[in-house]
């Protein structure tokens, strides 16, 4: 029975490893405290030995007072360790490469490694850290040595190991079963680290948990290395759907996730689990009828778990009791002869993909004669024009701005600004929320938005 999983948060190490990551000191204390008030057990704040900017930012948040324990990311070198100490945070991660090839690489017998291994540890230890041991790619390494250095390790004063899936190469069967071996062979708290090369992160974490693992390494969002490590939404989530374990608080999910994809400029797709735009979304007309009738038909968790709502997309797949359902919501009842009339009017419109609650109002009236009782806003569109830094790739910045949703064009432009992007939303919420996500990308100088009033469209014809 699997009783209690700590969160390692490591978007501050491992995501902003994510290449075209890089957070600022301000961004990074402002997720850090975040992550506290969602409730993760452990954040590593990153490897100081890295940069000045990355030094300062470890310093702080651990100055910060935070319930969650702080780590420090280190290899096994006396410098590096020094580095941490003077950060005053509650734990060190120590890590080194295991196995043969990674040894070879770093012309080290084994022997050596272990030897640079206690040696740290043990200086860690003389100076008041606690100390995590990261053996990395664990899974990889020869099963003797890689036990024989954990032990090490422990004896020197570590009292967790972290066993890492360095390129993601494990099954959910074959990483329980090595994390049931390791249990029984090294005399330690031991961590999972899981990679997502083959999709597997999640499954691969749940499963290292079932054999032993207590605590897991995730970050916001799934960032990382390559295709990144364990997501902390859907794995918190299955924690407590599957297992009946409370970690953090998961009605703040979403929040966090929108922090993180602002800050680090990579935009969640929308299929995404938990926090996708789609994740609760129904369009099929068979889901729709039944899960109106019984939610749990189609979903696995109630949405409000994880602060967010169902919605009912209308388009060509459509059927009539999710018309129904969203006329209702909008104060409009009709008849089954009149519904009957909407949906087949609705199929025969499969050039849209989905319908707009304006949409939809305008073709009731139009179908049947029926006006709607309220007046649903119109989209809002805007110009904003778009200043960059001067020594950042405007391409760049260009193409992060149409990843936005509500961006519809992007443009280069001459001129005092760089870009220019049309936007198209249904509220003044959605313009501002789209605007805000473009001035905090990074390399964005400053910007100028105009929204539009009136649009006149001009055909020319030569008759």
């Amino acid at each position: 029975m699997v009783k209690q999983v700590l969160i390692l948060d490591t978007t501050l190490r491992e995501g902003e490893q994510t290449p075209g990551v890089s957070f600022t000191v301000e961004e990074k204390l402002e997720i850090a405290r975040l992550l506290d008030e969602v409730g993760v057990d452990m954040i590593e704040a990153g490897h100081p030995m890295v940069s000045p900017d990355v030094y300062e930012a470890v310093k702080r948040i651990a100055s910060e007072g935070l319930r969650a324990e702080i780590l420090a990311h280190s290899r096994a070198l006396k410098s590096d360790v020094e580095k941490a100490v003077e950060c005053d945070v509650d734990r060190v991660a120590i890590f080194l490469g295991v196995t043969d090839k990674k040894l070879e690489s770093m012309k080290l017998s084994k022997e050596r490694a272990i030897e640079l291994a206690v040696s740290a540890v043990e200086y860690a230890r003389d100076h008041g850290l606690k100390v995590r041991f990261t053996a990395e790619d664990a899974t990889r390494a020869d099963y003797g040595f890689l036990v024989e250095i954990c032990r090490a390790a422990v004896e020197a004063g570590a009292d967790r190991i972290s066993l890492p899936d360095t390129v993601g190469i494990m099954t959910p069967w074959k990483i329980r079963e090595f994390f049931e071996r390791c249990s029984r062979d090294i005399p330690a708290e031991l961590d999972a680290h899981c990679h997502n090369d083959l999709g597997m992160a999640v499954a691969n974490a749940l499963a290292a948990v079932e054999g032993g693992a207590t605590a897991v390494h995730v970050t916001v969002n799934g960032l990382g290395e390559r295709s990144g490590i364990t997501p902390l939404e859907p794995f918190a989530v299955a924690l407590k759907i599957l297992y009946n374990l409370d970690t953090v608080k998961l009605s703040r999910l979403p929040e966090l996730s929108m922090l993180v994809e602002r800050y680090s400029g990579i935009s969640m797709p929308a299929h995404a689990p938990i926090v996708g735009e789609n994740a609760f979304a129904h369009k099929a007309g068979v889901h729709t009828a039944a899960v109106l009738y019984d939610p749990s038909t189609y979903e696995a968790f109630p949405p409000e778990l994880v602060g967010r709502q169902r919605d009912i997309v209308i388009s060509k797949y459509t059927g009539k009791a999710a018309v129904a359902e969203k006329l209702k919501r909008l104060g409009v009842l009709l008849t089954d002869e009149q519904l009957d009339m909407v949906v087949a009017e609705i199929k025969r419109r499969p050039e849209i993909r989905a319908f707009r609650d304006e949409d939809l109002l305008e073709l009731v009236e139009h179908v049947t004669g029926v006006k709607p009782p309220i007046e649903v806003p119109r989209a809002i569109e805007a110009l904003v024009l778009v200043k960059c830094e001067s020594n950042i790739y405007t391409t760049a910045i260009a193409r992060k701005i149409l990843g936005i949703k509500g961006v519809e064009n992007v443009y280069e432009i001459s001129g005092e600004f760089d870009i220019e992007a049309h936007i198209v939303v249904n509220s003044i919420m959605e313009l501002n929320e789209c605007l805000e996500k473009i001035r905090t990308l990074k390399g964005v100088h400053g910007t100028s938005t105009r929204v539009i009033l009136k649009k006149f469209n001009f055909r020319y014809s030569s008759q």
